[in-house]
């Protein structure tokens, strides 16, 4: 990349006078070391005099600003992504071959014209379609209407179709134009969009890309991943957006939308010549902190977390995703005075999801006893009651997470309000958390305790409300997942078993039978017994509708039948 006294040369470097495609190159790359180095504000700096005519200082500049925008939410940064992103755009399009998007379709690639293609052009569409890939995810974000929905999705189509090509032109390339840096850099540029893009269709349940009529797509999470790992491991700008986009993937999505099984020695792999490079990178330290969570090193991880937050002051938001994974760490192992403070905190600082935020705090404070409890000074009820009023919506849905807490909320909002049974531990299943904190028997057998004293006052209740089987049944499922993770796989199969045969008398939390199924089928999976495992799973998908997070499920179902090599097409 770029030699290690970068920081010193910085403070003189005069602002070109001309700017090359190797220049720019050179000075997003130094750009990048002072983001990595959280002097996110210098980066800027370095980037805005050129940004609006060098292709690379546009691309790079609103990039940073985008990103701002997805941690904050704020509505004017949403804004600030959007309109820097178009001029990045009007940018880009001026280094582009031709001005009409319908005749570069059709004719960008043959032999001929790749070989006409100048490396500034070639660079252009790449450019281009990066842009036009975050432009079109910002717009999801800000609006509310359906048609910027299409719209956006029509964005990312073109996006596509660009990126597609420019891997057409790389391959028709490879043996002939001379290998210089530039050239690597192309080649980084294609890595990143078909890698990221395989990954994210391949994601999708069909239904779902069916929705998005996105024809002619299908991802092919193989390629996605290789061509990630490929870009990762070059040295182009990208290389570092291909590592952060293998680590989300490893460390978020694989778990929040998936089965749970998530590559760490990988994502430690990729991590590492970060760490080594940028050892007080908050970004770098906060994926660092994030993989301790996923090994069941919470000590650890609480630690980093701490000194990823002391490693900067400019960007709070990097702060608040801190709080939230703390807040976890601290819940698994139901220290809940420690979990009420950081979601206390995330309650009032960050602007991300206030309802799931209150709705969390109150879950925490559930738990804790009734003298602690005082001592906090909260009320509740109150909180609870709150939560309707907070909820959002994005694309012109409402966030699933966000209505499930404000249905689960609504047991508080009659006069005489009905108390949640164990909200916190509920929650933290619609999160995946078992799957981390079944890492770890100990904390494990602490929480199968507190679920079953739970049980047994529930059952010695004599007033029992309408809310009654629905409170078994979701502490059976809870119940089921801490036995299955201790490896008493019978007694799993038993609780799960239970929550679906009371299938008629679940009144409210509907979610809960499609889910079992699925957990079941992936109880099965683990004892290899692969029809069973399927079947329960192929059930839970085609028998159940509207019920809560129900896309959610989607996405989890997806990603368990592909890894048991079920082909969609099998399935109506």
């Amino acid at each position: 990349m770029i030699s290690e006294n970068f920081e010193d040369a910085f403070e003189n470097i005069p602002v070109a006078s001309k700017m090359d495609l190797k220049c720019a190159l050179e000075e997003c790359s130094m750009a990048l070391n002072l983001f990595l180095n959280n002097k996110f504000s210098e980066a800027l700096e370095l980037l805005r005099p050129w940004s609006k005519d060098s292709m690379y200082h546009a691309l790079g500049y609103s990039t940073i600003l985008v990103m701002q925008a997805a941690m904050t939410f704020e509505q004017q940064d949403i804004q600030m992504g959007i309109s820097t992103m178009k001029e990045a755009l009007q940018t880009c399009q001026r280094f582009r071959k031709r001005s009409t998007v319908v005749e570069s379709l059709s004719n960008l690639v043959s032999k001929q014209s790749v070989d006409q293609l100048s490396e500034e052009e070639m660079h252009a569409e790449i450019c281009y379609a990066e842009c036009l890939l975050q432009k079109a995810a910002l717009t999801f974000v800000q609006d509310e209407n359906m048609i910027n929905f299409i719209k956006g999705g029509l964005k990312i189509r073109t996006s596509y179709q660009i990126y597609k090509e420019c891997h057409q032109v790389l391959q028709m390339t490879q043996g002939s134009k001379s290998k210089n840096e530039t050239y690597h850099q192309f080649e980084g540029g294609v890595n990143l969009g078909i890698g990221a893009f395989n990954l994210m269709l391949s994601l999708l349940p069909g239904r779902i890309l069916r929705l998005l009529e996105f024809i002619g797509f299908s991802g092919n999470r193989e390629l996605g991943l290789c061509q990630l790992r490929e870009g990762a491991s070059g040295s182009s700008l990208r290389a570092i957006l291909c590592t952060f986009t293998l680590l989300v993937y490893h460390t978020y999505v694989s778990l929040i939308l998936g089965t749970g099984e998530a590559s760490l020695q990988e994502a430690d792999r990729l991590l590492e010549p970060y760490l080594q490079k940028f050892p007080n990178g908050s970004i770098i330290l906060f994926y660092a902190a994030r993989i301790d969570i996923l090994k069941g090193n919470f000590e650890k991880a609480q630690l980093r977390f701490q000194e990823c937050i002391a490693a900067q002051q400019e960007w709070k938001q990097i702060h608040h995703l801190c709080y939230w994974e703390l807040m976890w760490c601290y819940t698994f192992q139901q220290n809940w005075l420690q979990a009420y403070r950081y979601a206390d905190l995330l309650s009032k600082e960050s602007r991300w999801s206030k309802a799931i935020y209150v709705f969390q705090k109150a879950a925490i404070l559930c738990m804790l006893p009734e003298d602690d409890l005082k001592r906090t000074g909260e009320d509740i009820v109150s909180l609870f009651r709150q939560v309707d009023g907070l909820k959002q919506r994005i694309a012109g849905k409402s966030i699933p997470t966000e209505k499930f807490a404000v249905r689960k909320a609504r047991r508080y909002a009659s006069s005489q309000p009905v108390k949640l049974i164990l909200p916190a531990l509920e929650m933290m299943y619609v999160w995946n958390g078992f799957a981390i904190v079944g890492q770890r028997a100990d904390l494990t057998e602490n929480l199968l305790v507190t679920i079953e004293k739970e049980e047994t006052a529930l059952q010695n209740e004599t007033n029992r409300s309408e809310y009654y089987m629905d409170d078994v049944c979701m502490l059976q499922l809870l119940k089921g997942l801490c036995l299955k993770h201790l490896g008493r796989l019978m007694q799993a199969e038993l609780c799960f078993s239970k929550v679906i045969q009371s299938e008629k008398q679940i009144k409210y939390d509907t979610y809960l039978v499609p889910f079992t199924l699925y957990e079941l089928g992936l109880l099965y999976k683990k004892q290899d017994e692969r029809e069973k495992a399927i079947r329960y799973i192929e059930t839970a998908k085609n028998n159940y509708k509207e019920y809560s997070m129900e896309s959610r499920l989607h996405f989890r179902i997806h990603a368990a039948l592909d890894s048991l090599k079920v082909s969609p097409a099998s399935t109506p």
